[in-house]
């Protein structure tokens, strides 16, 4: 929900910048606590790194800047961690890396200023309760017609990065019985989901533009794709993981966000094209990935078939495998799936 911020600049498949949202809460009850005002005036300094509002008070985004290697990232993703972690506890508060809070959160203190209040404005009581944290990739691309293109490659597996990255199994004091229920969040705000197929990136601006003048986006700035072209800056952003508990997980999510990128280069690169994804079996697909995550079936998006979800992520790590081997990546990533995985979401600060 934040006024669109990139982490990555212009590139080849190689720079990317994440932006990682966190709830602040009350140590005693888990509660989302509306802190941020506090924890900004007792924030260090840190180099890279700026931290942003989001709609509610009890929300704080680290963006960022631009990274080229996965040991480089991580150093970043530890210190903003660290420096958020401190100034919560100078303030009597916590953060939370998990995709929405686990105790009852109740209609929040909205951000009632600007872009934010017209948010706030036209979708009522959708945002009243909406503390949802993601975990967004920007992998930077050579222009915005790329990006686009790139995005058509991305779509067939985005709901595997959906299921790899779920971390919100718990709402409102009980077991929801989703791995992810921000998506359930998000599938309720107009135009989610995955990308539609672009023809370019005019053809992309123009359907959003479309759905500005519907009146159910506030602006050209504001999609609910699970990814989509940047529309200030020559990136691809990859919006599909809740925040993950660990920086562990959110390296991973950039290591194979930027070997999706880097494969899809390479089929432009050799004239390759990508079957578009039918809506309804797309949005199958998406709720398979949030219902069960890696622990039940998945939907291939082109046959319809339902397979199990650790096979599509195999599948998926065949696709980005000489792209990761070519970073350096490959290794890394082979650990941290190997790694143990947690089974319920935290409740307070983890790095």
């Amino acid at each position: 929900m934040n006024p669109e911020t990139s982490g990555a600049a212009p590139g080849d498949g190689v720079t990317m910048g994440v932006e990682e949202e966190f709830l602040l809460v009350d140590p005693a009850t888990g509660h989302p606590a509306p802190g941020f005002d506090a924890v900004c005036g007792r924030l260090p300094g840190v180099p890279g790194v700026t931290f942003v509002g989001e709609l509610h008070p009890t929300q704080i985004e680290a963006v960022g800047g631009v990274c080229r290697t996965l040991a480089e990232l991580r150093t970043r993703l530890t210190s903003s961690r660290s420096a958020l972690d401190a100034a919560a506890r100078r303030c009597g508060l916590r953060f939370a890396a998990v995709g929405v809070p686990e105790s009852d959160a109740g209609p929040g203190t909205l951000v009632a200023a600007g872009r934010r209040a017209a948010i706030a404005e036209r979708y009522r009581a959708l945002v009243d309760d909406y503390h949802a944290c993601g975990c967004h990739v920007h992998v930077g691309v050579a222009d915005r017609d790329t990006a686009a293109a790139v995005v058509n490659h991305l779509t067939p597996w985005l709901p595997t990065l959906v299921a790899l990255g779920a971390n919100s199994p718990r709402h409102g004091g009980r077991d929801t019985g989703y791995a992810s229920w921000r998506i359930v969040q998000q599938s309720r705000f107009p135009g989610f989901g995955l990308p539609p197929y672009l023809r370019s990136a005019q053809h992309a601006a123009a359907l959003v533009a479309r759905l500005v003048d519907a009146g159910v986006l506030l602006d050209s700035r504001m999609t609910f794709w699970l990814a989509r072209p940047s529309v200030h800056v020559p990136t691809v952003e990859i919006r599909a993981a809740d925040t993950a508990p660990t920086v562990d997980g959110t390296v991973l999510q950039a290591a194979l966000g930027r070997g999706l990128v880097g494969a899809a280069l390479d089929d432009l690169r050799r004239g390759v094209e990508v079957r578009p994804v039918e809506p309804d079996l797309g949005a199958a697909a998406v709720w398979s990935a949030a219902r069960y995550g890696l622990d039940g079936p998945a939907v291939d998006v082109h046959t319809g078939t339902r397979i199990p979800a650790r096979d599509m992520l195999a599948r998926l790590l065949d696709r980005v495998a000489p792209t990761l081997r070519d970073h350096g990546d490959l290794d890394v990533v082979q650990k941290l799936l190997a790694g143990p995985r947690p089974v319920t979401a935290p409740r307070v600060s983890t790095g």
